[in-house]
């Protein structure tokens, strides 16, 4: 289960279809280096997301 407070670069890791979930909601910085320490709360929070949207598609 993903949650808010994880890092961005370990769900990638963790989740096959996290980059074309991601990517599809406008977060096309995935191989940056903030990737590697921002939580998906914080990045979600930069791109104007709401974070739980991205959590249930993350988490079906």
């Amino acid at each position: 289960m993903i949650t808010k407070d994880m890092i961005v670069g370990n769900i990638l890791k963790e989740n096959e279809k996290a980059y074309e979930i991601l990517t599809g909601f406008g977060m096309h910085c995935l191989g940056c280096p903030s990737s590697q320490m921002e939580s998906l709360e914080d990045a979600c929070m930069v791109h104007g997301l709401k974070v739980n949207d991205v959590l249930e598609e993350l988490n079906k």
